[in-house]
């Protein structure tokens, strides 16, 4: 597919990082209502295993030289799964950019994909976002799953912890907890369908090699000769955010993921966060939902997954 000649299609560089954030906020605050993706996240999408920023990802800038559009395509499960997402400025929107970038990843991971491997590619969009749900269908993707973002009013009133019997919660020591809590979070999100284990490695790069980690908000549930469960945050300017949740399979049930939420809730308001959130999904299949609203947690909005099956290659 051809774009307009105002239009300059090339590969981002290090040197995009700011632009393209920018870009994103533009279009998170235009069709959401708020920016939500930090610059820390974005350099650590860049930074993924098996990520070649020259090659898996695109950027369309306009004929005032501002970026249009941009789209990356990353295979979180080598060869086999491909995840995907695309943003076009909103007043660039209606001249085959979106359209454009839709198609170039899905060329990509098709040249990525393992030869007889049924692979797919997945774009995951705001719910009321029509433009791109008409895109997407319209170029054979169909829905496969859902995103909740969840919220909570941090200034409402908040239980005193309470710590299950033979539980005691502290904060995270980098350098000695790694290796446990990485094994613990695997295990964890095992039971959730669709999930793909990561090597410590790639668990490290998103969840300790960050800007964001501050291990004092790393908190873990310490049963003496195990770990039993961890609630993982990251350290956002002005907003609280819980990045993984993971339980133990035989202490689930005790009141252990409540009290660690619990108690991350409490330091969030010590430190003059406003408001908490984190994001679950309907992968899950240990009721995470239910669980974060009766903390008082409620959706404030979705997000869904929409998937197509790449083509065939001998």
């Amino acid at each position: 597919m051809v774009l307009e000649t105002d239009f300059v299609i090339r590969a981002p560089t290090w040197d995009d990082l700011d632009a393209v954030l920018a870009l994103i906020w533009a279009c998170e605050a235009h069709d959401e209502g708020d920016a939500e993706l930090m610059v820390d996240d974005l350099r650590g999408h860049w930074s993924r295993a098996r990520f070649d920023l020259e090659r898996d990802a695109w950027v369309v800038a306009a004929g005032d030289g501002r970026l249009a559009g941009y789209a990356d395509v990353w295979d979180r499960a080598a060869g086999e799964r491909f995840l995907a997402g695309g943003y076009v400025r909103p007043d660039c929107r209606g001249h085959g950019v979106g359209t454009f970038l839709v198609r170039a990843a899905e060329e990509r991971a098709n040249a990525k994909a393992t030869p007889g491997a049924r692979a797919t590619i997945s774009h995951t969009i705001f719910r009321d976002n029509e433009a791109a749900v008409r895109l997407l269908v319209a170029e054979g993707y169909t829905p496969a799953q859902h995103y909740w973002r969840m919220v909570m009013d941090l200034a409402s009133t908040l239980p005193e912890p309470v710590q299950p019997g033979g539980i005691s919660i502290r904060s995270y020591v980098a350098g000695q907890d790694d290796q446990a809590v990485w094994a613990l979070v695997q295990e964890a999100f095992a039971d959730n369908q669709d999930y793909l284990a990561l090597p410590f490695e790639e668990w490290a790069l998103f969840m300790l090699d960050r800007e964001t980690f501050d291990p004092s908000l790393y908190f873990i549930a310490d049963a003496g000769e195990e770990i039993a469960g961890v609630a993982l945050c990251p350290k956002y300017e002005g907003w609280a955010w819980v990045r993984q949740l993971a339980i133990r399979r035989k202490w689930r049930r005790r009141g252990v993921g409540r009290a660690l939420m619990q108690v991350a809730f409490a330091e969030f308001r010590r430190r003059g966060y406003g408001k908490v959130g984190l994001s679950t999904d309907s992968y899950n299949r240990t009721g995470a939902r239910r669980f974060y609203e009766s903390l008082g947690m409620a959706v404030e909005r979705q997000h869904d997954g929409y998937e197509k099956k790449l083509g065939a290659r001998s």
